[in-house]
């Protein structure tokens, strides 16, 4: 998605040392657009880290997150079948949030974005939920689903950022790479 606003990058990706999914853990009582700023926040600290242990030249990192909520209750990424199937059955036939924080940082300067969308499912039946499940895509996506996927013939209708529900709102991204001097 950086390619389509024309950023340059290169991924900085955890190290088999690193525990990048232990960053996701949800605290007691925690709302969903407070965790989803959190954990950005601890990914973007880790990639900082990351980026002097390995000695690499100074350059802004970009960290996102995202996940979807109905209405209190986080969407995580799904741990087995059951789980999938449970959370497409919570979404089938209503609106849920679909949260993305985005942060930039370098040496001075840290930035934040949240953005918000609203997704509203079709109701859906258990068959459509099994053949879902069965392909595989809601493996590793918040909320079991990715617009970008087959899941997108059950979305009536959303309010917000398509590009922000695959995962990077490409607005807020922007202008949040223009404090670093990018510009668009």
């Amino acid at each position: 998605m950086l390619d389509q606003l024309g950023v340059a990058h290169e991924p900085l990706l955890p190290g088999a040392d690193e525990d990048a999914e232990a960053l996701e853990a949800v605290l007691d009582g925690e709302l969903p657009e407070a965790y989803c700023a959190r954990v950005t926040a601890a990914k973007l600290d880790a990639a900082l880290l990351r980026l002097a242990s390995r000695g690499l030249a100074p350059a802004p990192i970009l960290c996102a997150d995202t996940t979807v909520a109905v209405d209190d209750l986080i969407l995580g990424k799904p741990a087995d079948e059951a789980d999938a199937a449970r959370m497409l059955a919570l979404l089938a036939g209503r609106s849920h949030r679909v949260i993305t924080a985005v942060a930039v940082a370098d040496a001075s300067l840290r930035a934040a974005a949240l953005s918000v969308s609203e997704v509203e499912f079709a109701p859906l039946s258990a068959a459509k939920i099994e053949r879902y499940v069965a392909s595989r895509e809601p493996f590793g996506k918040a909320g079991a689903y990715a617009i970008q996927s087959q899941a997108a013939a059950w979305i009536v209708k959303i309010a917000g950022s398509y590009s922000g529900i695959m995962g990077l709102p490409l607005f807020e991204t922007a202008s949040l790479l223009e404090q670093f001097g990018f510009e668009f």
